[in-house]
């Protein structure tokens, strides 16, 4: 038995307690978890915004140590230290095989369906995005873990298979942006802790934070921001007017997920410029645009899922940046809990502060 928050039905509180974990079948892997991040995705599995089976136990961005592996392992093994990855790519679907698009993968969360844990009652528990991170001990398949570099702390290398992947991926990837651009970064917490840190390791010359929380503008500085902007009915506005000319930002990253988010992150924009959207939304929430200022303005509106990344390529890359100095995903965190503490967490993220909260083993 290992102790784990379990999400016994949308939209319920989470249970800690404690879960029958089996041994890992052929192809899986079991991990002893040493943190785990709280991410608004996991809040918006819980909230129903994306869909979940359950009972669930949440929880995507995740590393620990690998404590057992099952038949046709071949190449991980007990001791090896990992980063939990919660959108393995098959290798040959269409998006991945002819596309190149892995971060597109039509079955990236396959196991999410299969139950793979039991309560303390006998049910089905199911893992959520595939990975199960709010546990003590988890178990997954071989393609859901990736080798953590040496010179990484553990601890802190969770934020690198959600936060820090995503922020890295919307700045290189998606946004593209180039040496001396400017950047409005909306909405600071983890990811876009994250953003920011990338904009200034891509050599931005303007990064414009923006959130409703006027607190978190020391954060915001500290990873890199120029500017801060409380956020407001004239969020655009107030960003236009701190960029050379008035005329916007070159790139606006958008990590709310709200309507009125993407909107101000589009209006924010200059002309000709880059709109990236990473928050993920509700099917509610509705974006309109008039066919007259889309011609007009010239901006790229883009989406972005999993920073664009293929974590087995990215992710050695960003521990280079990390062992270097050069990107921090300490820094992302505001809290760090024990696993009890989780729920906590999540009202955190519904009241919009601090960064990244990291759950401790």
């Amino acid at each position: 038995m290992v102790r784990a928050a379990v999400l016994p039905a949308v939209s319920a509180p989470l249970d800690v307690t404690s879960i029958a974990l089996p041994e890992p079948g052929p192809g899986q892997v079991r991990v002893r978890l040493a943190a785990a991040g709280v991410c608004r995705s996991d809040l918006s599995l819980a909230d129903g915004t994306l869909r979940q089976p359950v009972p669930a136990v949440l929880g995507h961005e995740g590393a620990g140590t690998v404590v057992a592996v099952g038949e046709e392992v071949g190449d991980v093994a007990p001791g090896d230290r990992v980063v939990l990855n919660w959108a393995p790519s098959c290798g040959t679907c269409h998006y991945c095989a002819r596309l190149s698009e892995p971060w597109l993968c039509t079955r990236a969360n396959k196991a999410t369906t299969t139950p793979y844990a039991r309560t303390r009652s006998g049910d089905g528990l199911y893992p959520g995005l595939s990975v199960a991170a709010f546990a003590e001990e988890t178990v997954v398949p071989r393609r859901a873990v990736l080798p953590l570099p040496d010179g990484v702390p553990l601890a802190d290398a969770a934020l690198l298979g959600c936060a820090m992947l995503t922020g890295y991926g919307a700045v290189h990837h998606s946004a593209r942006v180039r040496p001396g651009e400017s950047v409005a970064v909306h909405g600071v917490g983890g990811v876009g802790l994250a953003v920011i840190q990338a904009a200034r390791l891509a050599g931005a010359g303007q990064i414009i934070a923006v959130d409703v929380a006027p607190e978190k503008a020391e954060p915001a500085r500290a990873a890199g921001a120029t500017d801060f902007v409380v956020a407001s009915e004239k969020t655009a506005k107030a960003v236009r007017a701190l960029t050379e000319g008035g005329f916007g930002a070159d790139v606006a990253v958008e990590c709310v997920g709200r309507a009125e988010t993407v909107r101000a992150a589009w209006d924010s924009t200059r002309r000709g410029g880059r709109t990236t959207v990473v928050g993920i939304g509700g099917k509610d929430q509705r974006v309109t645009f008039s066919a007259l200022e889309i011609f007009h303005f010239a901006r790229e509106l883009r989406g972005c899922v999993y920073g664009n990344c293929d974590p087995a390529r990215d992710l050695p890359v960003l521990a280079e940046h990390v062992r270097a100095g050069r990107l921090d995903p300490g820094a992302l965190v505001t809290r760090r809990i024990p696993l009890q503490e989780v729920g906590a967490a999540f009202d955190a993220l519904r009241a919009g502060r601090g960064g990244r909260t990291l759950v401790e083993f």
